[in-house]
Parts: C-alpha cells; sequence; structure tokens
C-alpha cells in the first residue's frame, strides 16, 4: 500500500504543483506578482476541501460497512480508479507539451479583465481535481481505509519528493523534459491500475458473483506466496516454508497486481488490460504523426502568388 501511496501521492501532487507553479512563475515575469496571493488562496481553500472529501467519503464508507455492502463498494472504487487512473496517464502525456502555453493564455485573460475571483477559482479547481483524485485513489489502494494512507509514510514521501522535484524544476536546474518525465512515472502508474483491475476482478469471483473457468491456473505460493498469511499456512501444511516472504509478495502484488494462485479470468483481464493500452498508445503515436506530417506538408507547400493590379 505505501508504495502504491508514494507514486500516487507524487503524481498527483506534482501535477497541482506545476499548474501553481506555472502561474506563480509567469505572473513575476509579466510584473504582476500582486496576483500571487489570490492563486495560493485559491489552492489553500482547495487542500482544505480535499481534507473535507476524504472525510465524507469516510462517512459514506462507514455507512455501507454498516449494512454490509462495503465490499461492493471497494470494487466499484477500484474498477473506478482503474479507468481515472488510465485516463489520467493519457490526458497528462497529450496535454503536458501544452500544458504552459494554456495556464498562461488563461492567466492572460484574467489580468487583462483584472478577475482576481477567477483566479482563485481556477487554482482551487485544478489543485481540487488532484486532490478529490488522490482521495478516490487512496480508497481503492487500502479498501476504504482512506485515513491509514494519509498518514502512512508512503503519502509523506510522495508529498515531499513532488515539493522538491517541483522546486529543482523551477529554479532551471532539472533538465529532464516534463514530457519524458511523466512517460515514465505513467508506467507505474498503468502497473497500478492493472493491479486494482485484477484485484477487482478476484473479489468478484470471492462473493461468487462471477464464476470461473479455471480458478487456478497456477500455484507460485512454494515460491512467492502473496501474503504473509499465505505464507504462514504454506508452512502449517507443507511443514517447509516458501522460498521468499509473503512481504515480498504483498509488495509485488501492490505495485504490479501479482498474484501466487490466480484465475483464469484475472489472467485474462491482465494481460488483456495491457494490450489494449499497447493499442490505444499506437493509434495515439499513429495520429500524432499524421499531424505532424500533415503540418510540415501545409508548411512547405508553396505560397499562392498574388496578383498587383495596377
Amino acid at each position: 500500500m505505501e508504495v502504491q501511496a508514494l507514486l500516487i501521492t507524487f503524481r498527483e501532487v506534482l501535477e497541482a504543483l506545476l499548474i501553481v507553479g506555472i502561474i506563480t512563475s509567469y505572473l513575476k515575469r509579466v510584473n504582476h506578482t500582486k496576483y500571487t496571493k489570490y492563486v495560493w488562496l485559491g489552492a489553500g481553500l482547495a487542500v482544505v476541501a480535499s481534507v473535507g472529501v476524504a472525510l465524507l467519503f469516510q462517512v459514506v464508507f462507514t455507512g455501507f460497512a454498516a449494512m454490509g455492502s462495503e465490499m461492493y463498494l471497494k470494487i466499484s472504487i477500484m474498477f473506478i480508479s482503474t479507468i481515472l487512473l488510465t485516463q489520467m496517464v493519457f490526458w497528462m502525456a497529450e496535454h503536458s507539451r501544452d500544458m504552459k502555453k494554456n495556464v498562461e493564455g488563461k492567466m492572460d485573460r484574467f489580468i487583462t479583465t483584472g478577475n482576481v475571483i477567477g483566479m482563485v477559482i481556477h487554482s482551487f479547481l485544478v489543485v481540487l481535481r488532484e486532490g478529490v483524485e488522490t482521495v478516490f485513489f487512496f480508497a481503492a489502494i487500502t479498501g476504504g481505509n482512506i485515513g491509514a494512507a494519509m498518514q502512512g509514510w508512503g503519502a509523506i514521501t510522495g508529498v515531499v519528493i513532488a515539493a522538491l522535484v517541483s522546486y529543482v524544476f523551477f529554479k532551471g536546474t532539472m533538465r529532464v523534459p516534463l514530457k519524458t518525465f511523466f512517460k515514465v512515472t505513467g508506467a507505474f502508474i498503468i502497473l497500478i491500475a492493472a493491479g486494482l483491475l485484477v484485484q477487482g476482478i478476484s473479489m468478484l469471483q470471492d462473493l461468487n458473483i462471477i464464476g470461473s473457468v479455471m480458478p487456478r491456473v497456477y500455484d507460485l505460493t512454494w515460491l512467492l506466496p502473496e501474503h504473509p498469511i499465505d505464507y504462514d499456512h504454506y508452512l502449517r501444511d507443507q511443514g517447509v516454508a516458501p522460498l521468499l516472504s509473503g512481504d515480498v509478495g504483498v509488495f509485488l502484488k501492490a505495485l504490479f497486481g501479482y498474484s501466487s494462485m490466480p484465475s483464469l479470468e484475472e489472467v485474462i483481464a491482465y494481460i488483456g488490460y495491457f494490450v489494449v493500452i499497447y493499442l490505444l498508445i499506437n493509434s495515439r503515436h499513429a495520429k500524432n504523426t499524421k499531424k505532424t506530417e500533415q503540418e510540415n506538408a501545409n508548411a512547405q507547400a508553396p505560397k499562392p502568388k498574388t496578383k498587383h493590379v495596377i
């Protein structure tokens, strides 16, 4: 859980800080630093609102638990988080190149009209979006115990690393392009999304909501159990210990969606997810290549000659 929390928090906080940093840097460049306080006001209000969302979400989850329906809520959160995490990665890959230009364009309009309220609302919505997503993803990786994720070392470390990266980026000492940076972090987020998808399917099968053609494709408990409990049970039943600790399995399950005894449906879903991602990436790459070729063709095309009438 802590590794997942670190990656998610790092990614979400970094996106929020980058956008706020772009805004404040631009205001400084155009000599309008008097508006900076309104940007930070919006960001601060969004952090408070995000904590409120986390508390509200916890109350809702507790209500579902009281009715004995928390498992259904957990499964729903896992599937929705899979979709949101995947969408987040592709959205950032698509917009990271033009992010600075778009943000500065909005600030220009706010400065021209003196729209202070607009600045507050813009920074508020930017940070709130990341905050709400973080709350939702924390609920998915912890099974609803958002507080545990927020107080763990993973979330705290993620915030600290994101703040340091943002600092060195705006100080001009970071040489890694944003697009490349988000590609690397996006790859890990995709792995987390795949793991959540498989865990959701496993829970549906545990509740007998869906069946299985082959409940156990293979069994690697002797090598790497996915939990310390599985380790203890194997030692009790077989008289020998598995080769690797169940703590290692927990780590791999959190990061890669590892399962020591997956069903056929889990295996198909896991592989199928990466096939879909591969197809989407290829489709997007082909689209961007075609767009670039078209732009180059238009730029190289001879301009029509104009006739001068005397």
